[in-house]
């Protein structure tokens, strides 16, 4: 019996220990709840973003919104007027398919090409029918040798090149025939060995007419 009274006195005494303890540590630190209104805070928030949509408006999709009733038609094509950048000749044949000029008395002799003067050791030598095409042919020599028997003019350049002689070169252009029309033309370039245009002739020859040029090798 006296051990059981014993016992609870030392629980009562524990109890009351304990309960002075804690008095004495919460009279150190106090804590004031405060009323906070979190429906509406004060910290940095996040801009509002619209919520992406899956389908145009209305007014993109229909297109009946994109209709502009106050614009005319666009202009037609029109392949004959000048885009400011050709000259706009209307209804002008093409020189390649024209008549060539009148077979006149003064076609009847021979022609001079003049002379031209290289320090180059070759040249080529250019021709065609710069006119109508019309069948025109010629025979080349030079320095009286025969270099070309029969050559067609077409609407092409052709011809040879031409290893030059200390001197003079002198080339010769033969009129074959006068084609179908008009007498034999012809247009000439001779080029030097870096490929600069160092003459450009025509000539008008009547049947068996010659046309010389000659290149002088300085």
């Amino acid at each position: 019996m006296r051990l059981v009274i014993t016992f609870l006195l030392v629980c009562v005494l524990g109890v009351h220990s304990s309960n002075a303890q804690i008095d004495s540590n919460t009279k150190s630190v106090t804590f004031e709840l405060e009323e906070q209104n979190t429906s509406q805070p004060t910290g940095l928030q996040m801009p509002a973003r619209k919520q992406p949509s899956l389908t145009l408006p209305k007014d993109e999709r229909d297109p009946r919104t994109q209709m502009d009733l106050g614009n005319t038609e666009p202009e037609k094509f029109d392949m004959t007027k000048s885009d400011g950048l050709l000259e706009n000749n209307v209804g002008k044949t093409p020189k390649a398919f024209t008549r060539d000029k009148q077979p006149l008395p003064k076609y009847a002799k021979d022609q001079s090409l003049g002379q031209v003067k290289t320090s180059a050791v070759y040249v080529d030598v250019k021709y065609r029918d710069h006119e109508y095409v019309d069948g025109d042919r010629i025979r080349v020599f030079v320095n009286e040798d025969l270099v070309q028997a029969n050559v067609f003019l077409s609407g092409s350049f052709s011809g040879f090149t031409l290893t030059l002689d200390e001197g003079e070169n002198h080339i010769v252009f033969e009129a074959l025939n006068q084609g179908e029309s008009g007498p034999n033309t012809a247009e000439l370039h001779v080029y030097d060995e870096n490929g600069f245009i160092i003459s450009a002739k025509e000539w008008n020859l009547l049947t068996g007419r010659r046309a010389t040029i000659v290149v002088v090798k300085e």
